[in-house]
């Protein structure tokens, strides 16, 4: 079989990889991606695109059980959970076979296989079934993604003790359920399967649910979901997870003292590792520091020719940061010098219901950081559009440096906040002030006008509270 030549080869086909070949291909490099399964990586086959189907689901059913409000009134409401996750499913393959298009449409040679590594841009490609192949590339960006972690001991044997994976997949709708981490993805399973009816406990060792977001919000955010029907546990150190043939029994130690805990399945979901492992970068000399592997700005690892993007190289684990990484690799190597990736400006969402959206410092790290600040809150409740669609629950909270008026943090929890963010990501990356903000008129009736108020209550000139 003729060895054939590239002038990049991207190893995985997630955001980081499709979006890294694509950008390649634009530039007039000869392109190959190697992904041994799907193309779309974790991210559009299990992990963002089908999970936002599933909570888009629990959204509607939570919206017909509010249906008296709007004076919508029925008989027999059902929920079919099988057909639940197979529209989750039906979405991914649109936006995966979407990928494959974009493949075509570029030019970009997609090798099924899984790639190893053999050093000089030389890659073994295996295949289940076919001869080994071999393909040789200038440049050979890894981006392989990262995996669940799991508690030291505690294997994920994906029927008692499962993965997002096995999560988004269920053939039967578990009747109890023990999520085991509050970061984004344990929360966004906890509001999922507890508004279809199963029993839901989070167990979190941090003090509070989504640590990495402002303290404010997420005690707001906890008692949200409590009210929902959620019981959570914070400070609860897992002490030992064993699954039985029917259910599995989780034992942790709270404030309160040690309890067990009983549920048809566990779900772990305390974060991820880097997918590093088994495929050369340890023959390359690839130099790989607590499971991630180390790159400089322009995302080029310690061996020439090799480059790393996306989750392998650590966080923040968000498919939108791999693709930027992707974007700005390509470019360092095709000589453009692109601008370093701000990474103090990324958004970070969390798509329960209600919505929780973030960028930028907290009000904890800014005061821990040395800012003096003023500090604009603005709740959903006074914002006639918020009321009109009966989504009252929320607030805007702004962070600003009292100095010079620059934007440190935004924060948002409430309907839509996801896409409401992004104003102020654009807002805090053109370095945009307070005052700013708030002369720049808001249409009415919207819920981004909370964004507006938010700023004005900073200094003290909010109209609507």
């Amino acid at each position: 079989m003729a060895e054939k030549s590239f002038d990049v080869v991207v190893l995985g086909g997630g955001p980081g990889g499709y979006t890294a070949a694509i950008r390649a291909a634009q530039l007039g490099m000869k392109t190959g991606i190697i992904e041994r399964d799907r193309l779309g990586g974790v991210c559009l086959n299990w992990g963002c695109i089908p999970t936002k189907a599933l909570l888009k689901n629990a959204e509607v059913l939570q919206t017909f059980r509010r249906g008296e409000e709007w004076g919508i009134s029925y008989d027999n409401l059902k929920v079919d959970f099988g057909k639940i996750i197979k529209r989750s499913r039906v979405v991914s393959e649109k936006i995966v076979k979407g990928v494959e298009y974009l493949m075509r449409k570029n030019k970009i040679e997609h090798i099924p296989g899984y790639g190893v590594l053999l050093g000089n841009g030389a890659i073994e490609i295996r295949a289940e079934g076919k001869p080994d192949e071999k393909v040789t590339a200038k440049h050979i960006v890894v981006a392989t993604g990262a995996r669940p972690r799991t508690i030291p001991g505690v294997p994920i044997d994906r029927k008692r003790v499962i993965s997002s994976t096995e999560a988004m997949s269920l053939t039967d709708q578990p009747k109890s359920m023990i999520v085991i981490g509050a970061g984004a993805i344990g929360i966004e399973f906890a509001y999922f399967y507890n508004a279809v009816g199963t029993k839901v406990t989070v167990v979190e060792m941090m003090p509070s649910i989504l640590p990495v977001e402002d303290a404010e919000l997420t005690k707001m955010m906890e008692a949200s979901l409590k009210k929902q029907g959620i019981e959570i546990l914070t400070q609860a150190k897992v002490e030992s997870v064993n699954p039985g043939s029917n259910d599995v029994t989780v034992t942790v130690t709270a404030a309160d003292g040690k309890k067990e805990l009983k549920g048809d399945v566990a779900l772990m979901a305390i974060g991820v590792q880097g997918n590093v492992e088994n495929f050369g970068l340890e023959k390359l000399g690839v130099t790989v520091e607590r499971g991630h592997v180390r790159v400089d700005s322009d995302y080029r690892t310690n061996i020439p020719g090799v480059y790393a993007i996306g989750d392998v190289i650590g966080p923040p684990w968000l498919a939108h940061v791999a693709s930027a990484e992707g974007v700005h690799c390509i470019e360092a190597i095709a000589g453009k010098k692109p601008a370093a990736i701000d990474y103090s400006s990324i958004p970070g969402c969390t798509y329960c219901q209600p919505q929780i959206a973030s960028v930028g410092l907290t009000e904890e790290k800014a005061k821990a950081e040395g800012y003096e600040l003023k500090i604009g809150r603005f709740p959903f409740r006074p914002l006639g559009k918020a009321v009109a669609i009966g989504e009252a629950e929320g607030m805007v909270k702004l962070i600003f440096d009292a100095k010079y008026g620059e934007l440190l943090g935004a924060h948002i929890m409430g309907a839509e906040a996801t896409e409401m963010i992004h104003e102020l990501v654009m807002a805090k990356k053109l370095e945009t002030t307070g005052k700013e903000i708030f002369h720049t008129i808001h249409a009415h009736p919207t819920l981004s006008e909370a964004v507006m108020e938010a700023a004005a209550a900073a200094y003290g000139e909010a109209i609507n509270i």
